[in-house]
């Protein structure tokens, strides 16, 4: 116990009422260990849930765009000859780029 970052140990009993209360407030957000949760509503008295799954899937169309681009890159540096293609197909990716972040920046709360 004593190399624990928190070696203070803490017990409280509860009716079974509250612990029901308790655990319908933890199922809604992400903290499945009693500890962390209670211990994050004692010192804050509250938990700040933020649903970063537009985020996350933005991320992932970058991603995919930022592939193609590299692609077309790798290509026109092994060839020495960029195509007027290549040119448009980048110029769609970064078109897709500015759709994208101003879709994500438009859904923000």
């Amino acid at each position: 116990m004593e190399n624990r970052k928190r070696n203070i140990q803490m017990k409280f009993y509860v009716t079974e009422e509250e612990k029901r209360l308790i655990d319908e407030k933890m199922k809604q957000l992400p903290i499945r260990q009693y500890g962390a949760y209670l211990r994050k509503m004692a010192i804050d008295g509250y938990i700040l849930v933020v649903d970063r799954s537009d985020t996350k899937a933005y991320i992932r169309e970058l991603q995919a765009v930022s592939r193609n681009i590299n692609q077309i890159a790798k290509r026109a540096n092994a060839t020495g000859i960029i195509y007027k293609q290549d040119i448009e197909d980048i110029k769609k990716a970064v078109g897709e780029i500015w759709q994208l972040q101003r879709r994500t920046l438009l859904n923000q709360p």
